[in-house]
């Protein structure tokens, strides 16, 4: 048994795919760094309706949210605590029509200053290790 409980931030984030199986990464408006879409509940929220809502706010899509395919917690450099649950998500029928380079228009919001729909493999050089392992059991176990 742990004496030292983590104290932690909880964030939901979907390993969003497009109907040609690329999974959508954003760039956060902070640091310039690379996430998948998602965030924080709001107080009684259910976790697929954070995790539907949180993506459609920050990227303007319908998704289907599926589900959890993997949960962790950790340290961040800060020494903060944090814990995510990342969902299998896909484009929901007729979602994907329009000008963006995989046919999903994205629109971001304040939080993201650009998106890319890459390739899994492409994906998980761009991420963070705790969500490259989310986007590989997504493909490995799941599919899109």
């Amino acid at each position: 048994m742990t004496e030292e409980h983590l104290e932690a931030t909880v964030s939901l984030r979907g390993v969003l795919f497009s109907p040609s199986a690329d999974v959508l990464v954003v760039k956060r408006t902070s640091d310039g760094g690379w996430e998948l879409p998602g965030g924080r509940l709001s107080p009684h929220e259910d976790a697929h309706e954070g995790v539907h809502r949180e993506i459609r706010e920050e990227t303007g899509l319908d998704i289907d949210v599926g589900r959890p395919i993997h949960a962790v917690s950790w340290r961040n450099d800060d020494g903060r605590g944090r814990f995510a649950v990342y969902y299998w998500c896909e484009i929901t029928d007729g979602a994907a029509t329009g000008a963006d380079d995989d046919g999903c228009p994205v629109s971001l919001s304040h939080e993201h200053t650009d998106h890319a729909w890459l390739s899994p493999e492409d994906a998980v050089g761009r991420l963070s290790d705790v969500q490259e392992r989310a986007v590989s059991i997504a493909t490995e176990v799941y599919g899109p």
